[in-house]
């Protein structure tokens, strides 16, 4: 190729051969003639020889006027103009270096080489190049400075007397043609095919799509149809050459870098083909614009899916045009995430509102076209060496994660993401449970396809072995040695599986024996079900001056301190127990029915429980105002990190809930069981009266407490005995049979979602019903005293106000109309209200659980009294 000057400022690089001093010194007449002076008829300088023609006839003069496109790329250099491009590029840095370096320097510094005027023997006059040097606007990018774009070629003087393409033959376009091509092949302008008026080159988006063509005047239709097709492959070259700049950012994380270096490979063999078809051009005198064609047809169908997948990733990364900011939620949280971290976001920030395509999504795009692009083979391996080469840091970070429990993302590009301001020490005080639901999460729309149905494998491998890592069980300084490094390896799956088994058996056997969870449930049970409560009995009588107050003046330290004395007590069952240190007893503000109707509105204990969350941070505003210490105490157990994972928040909530329920029960059983003692032992009760309208209320007072008493003794013993102990016995055998430890703790969620379901706290319609019985009995127990001194002043036989005749006075008549209807009104509630019971529990018994059937059977000895309360007490 000649040495012509490039619109772009710079020399030609030769090929290799002879050098440029002997092409300017070599005499005219000994230069050879080149092959494309024999095909075209126009003398050219060849690869190897001179920069000058043999001396022409007449003849050939005329041919060359006829021809002078050619004659006019012939320079006549000298010595101080002839340079190879590589030293006119080393003279264009060193005068950029010494204009860096003079720091008096302002605006713009420029540099321009002498015109030098040299006359061959053929007095012609050519104009040498000229090259300007500027200082490029100051930048925080530290090698910012050393990208330089090729100035365009409207903006530089060029020489004139260039030959139009009109006035050249077709063999003459042809030459010229495919020489600019050569150059446009290369991103940079040609002598006639020039960027389009609208391009500009600084502009980081036009870069990236690729620049446009102008076609030159005066094309033969068909240089013009094949010329059309070759400048796409410019352009998509361009493009990519630009996008490999603009993905290698840091921001764009290791998997746009590594898909980079293999695009980067890609265009580097293309690069030497260009070279290769140059030479052919200047030696193969056969060589045309259709042979360029049919050698660049392969790879312009490469470059033509590389860059329509560059597109599709810039479109993501919103780099080609302006998407909507619909990510600013997420944006802020990764923002305040950063701070949190301490990261230096100034000035390196990304825009807000912008969704950078990187990690597991381009490999998802990668992915998803090789599915789509099966059919075609060569764009299914030149996918398969992208998919390749890009998945290989991905496979790193995987294989930390699966083998070390340890993420190694510097740019949050990995498909588990960790949250490092959440810690376990934060356990005890946070309430959902954020170390291990909220630490490590999914980025689930970040997940490559390949992982997408082992991600919860992947994820929970990575927190089991995280869990053990920070209980000294995992060695991360080992290296990981035989693992997939990409995904199109074999054991790719097998690897996951491998690793998700060993990081289950390695917490299992943490938990189960180093830390021996049984034992803790056992703890659980004895504190949370009552089971051989002697302690608690003991404790209640304690505490029971203090659990009758209101529950905001109850002091809890007394309350705790009364436990501890009932826990220590000699010959107790708890006295023995290893944790009974780690019970607390604290006090919850709202009463058991609203904070259950509140959590099933809310669809379950899951996302319920956030509403007793907020209650604890203070944000409740319909507390009970009036309930007591009894309705308001709730113990709680202090859990050690690991254990906490199975023994958590939520599953405390669980215990907490059946806990207030089973004390309730109790609680009002005593209760009732001190009405008895009272009709049993206050004289009023005991005396025998002579009428018999007050003997007859006497006895429906006492049946309808023991329909109570039964009541609340059947359901307590059908939810200890029936509901809670089997329950319990099949968590047991279901431990011993465990394989993994999510299965664990799902086994354990599933023991108390069932009793609580069982216990019928779970169903709002039976919560309704059940807490308008309760109340019911709660207020006929407490009612009793009343009653014994109302029954004072309305038996005549126990006052001073019977008449002479042992009749009943219009005064006490109205005394003992106004205790039936009392006692009437007691009677029809609690029996409404029980009849509605066992309708609902023979209903939910066949929809539902079966179980309720026995508590059915249970109650209905509870309502058999109410037919024959007043059979044989009639007045005489």
């Amino acid at each position: 190729m000649s040495h012509r000057t490039s619109r772009q400022g710079f020399p030609r690089e030769p090929s290799s051969g002879a050098g440029t001093s002997g092409r300017a010194s070599a005499p005219p007449s000994e230069s050879p003639v080149s092959p494309r002076t024999r095909r075209t008829g126009t003398t050219f300088p060849s690869h190897g020889g001179s920069s000058t023609s043999t001396s022409r006839s007449h003849n050939s003069a005329s041919h060359i006027s006829s021809n002078p496109s050619r004659v006019d790329r012939r320079i006549t250099t000298t010595a101080t103009t002839t340079t190879t491009a590589n030293s006119a590029l080393l003279v264009t840095k060193v005068k950029q270096a010494d204009v860096r370096a003079n720091p008096g320097a302002q605006g713009i510094s420029q540099s321009r080489a002498g015109v030098t005027h040299s006359t061959s023997q053929n007095n012609r006059v050519v104009v040498s190049w000229s090259s300007e040097v500027c200082l490029k606007q100051h930048t925080s990018a530290p090698l910012a400075s050393r990208i330089t774009y090729p100035p365009l070629a409207s903006s530089i003087q060029t020489a004139k007397g260039n030959l139009s393409l009109e006035k050249m033959n077709t063999d003459a376009q042809e030459a010229s043609i495919i020489e600019d091509l050569l150059f446009c092949f290369m991103g940079l302008e040609g002598q006639y095919i020039r960027f389009k008026e609208e391009y500009n080159p600084a502009n980081e988006a036009e870069r990236l799509a690729g620049p446009q063509f102008r076609l030159p005047l005066g094309l033969e239709p068909n240089i013009k149809d094949t010329l059309v097709v070759l400048l796409k492959i410019a352009k998509h070259y361009a493009a990519l050459d630009a996008f490999i700049e603009v993905q290698s950012r840091d921001e764009f994380g290791a998997v746009n870098h590594a898909l980079c270096a293999a695009i980067r490979k890609l265009l580097k063999d293309y690069l030497i083909l260009i070279a290769q078809l140059e030479h052919q051009f200047l030696s193969n005198p056969t060589f045309t614009l259709h042979t360029l064609h049919l050698s660049m047809i392969s790879v312009g169908h490469t470059l033509s899916q590389i860059y329509s997948l560059a597109q599709e990733i810039l479109r993501r990364n919103s780099l080609l045009e302006d998407d909507d900011l619909d990510s600013v939620e997420d944006d802020v949280e990764m923002l305040l995430e950063s701070l949190r971290d301490g990261a230096n976001i100034a000035g390196g920030a990304p825009v807000m509102g912008r969704k950078i395509c990187k990690g597991g999504a381009v490999l998802a795009l990668i992915t998803n076209r090789l599915s789509s692009m099966a059919g075609d083979p060569a764009t299914r391996n030149l996918l398969e060496y992208l998919l390749r080469q890009s998945s290989m840091p991905y496979m790193v970070m995987l294989n930390e994660w699966l083998h070390h429990g340890v993420i190694k993302d510097a740019h949050a590009e990995f498909l588990v993401k960790e949250t490092k301001s959440i810690r376990r020490e934060k356990l005890e005080e946070d309430y959902t449970d954020e170390y291990w639901d909220k630490r490590y999460t999914l980025r689930h729309n970040d997940v490559p396809p390949q992982l997408e149905a082992v991600k919860e494998k992947v994820l929970l491998a990575g927190k089991y072995l995280n869990v053990v890592r920070e209980c000294g069980g995992v060695d991360v300084s080992k290296e990981v040695k035989d693992v997939p490094a990409t995904f199109d390896d074999p054991s790719f799956l097998d690897n996951v599986s491998m690793a998700y088994a060993h990081a289950n058996e390695s917490l299992l056997n943490l938990l189960l024996t180093t830390h021996g969870l049984r034992a803790r449930l056992r703890s659980l049970k004895h504190y949370f079900f009552l089971d051989q409560s002697d302690f608690f009995t003991y404790f209640l009588e304690m505490g029971t001056p203090e659990l009758r107050k209101p529950a905001r003046n109850v002091n809890v330290a007394k309350l705790q301190s009364l436990l501890d004395l009932a826990l220590r007590q000699p010959g107790s069952i708890a006295a023995s127990d290893p944790f009974k240190e780690d019970v607390r007893v604290q006090m919850n503000e709202i009463g058991l029915t609203k904070w259950l109707m509140r959590i099933v509105s809310v669809s379950g204990l899951e996302d319920g429980s956030a509403l007793v969350d907020d209650h604890r941070n203070g944000s409740a505003a319909d507390d009970d105002k009036g309930i007591i210490g009894f309705n308001a105490m709730e113990l709680d157990f202090a859990v050690p990190f690991p254990l906490s994972l199975v023994i958590s928040r939520k599953t405390i909530l669980r215990y907490q809930l059946l806990f207030r329920y089973l004390l309730s029960l109790r609680h009002l059983e005593i209760l009732l069981v001190g009405a008895w003692q009272d009709h049993t032992k206050v004289a009023s009760w005991r005396h025998q009266s002579r009428f018999i309208s007050i003997e007859r209320w006497k006895r429906g007072a006492f049946t309808l407490r023991a329909r109570m008493l039964v009541f609340v003794q059947q359901l307590l013993y059908f939810c200890t005995a029936e509901v809670l102990e089997p329950n319990w016995h099949n968590l047991q055998e279901r431990i011993g049979s465990v394989k993994t430890v999510d299965e664990l703790m799902q086994n354990h969620v599933d023991f108390l979602d069932t009793c609580l379901k069982e216990c019928m706290l779970t169903n709002s319609k039976l919560l309704k019903i059940h807490a308008k019985i309760m109340q019911t009995c709660t207020m006929f127990a407490s009612y009793t005293s009343h009653l014994s001194r109302a029954l004072i002043s309305a038996d005549p036989s126990l006052n001073a106000s019977m008449s002479e005749h042992g009749t009943l006075g219009s005064e006490d008549m109205v005394k003992i109309d106004k205790l039936r209807d009392n006692l009437k009104k007691y009677e029809e509630n609690f029996s409404r209200h029980l009849k509605i019971l066992l309708d609902a529990l023979n209903y939910y018994a066949a929809t539902e659980t079966v179980v309720l059937l026995g508590l059915c059977a249970r109650l209905s000895t509870a309502n058999d009294g109410s037919a024959v309360v007043n059979v044989g007490l009639e007045d005489p």
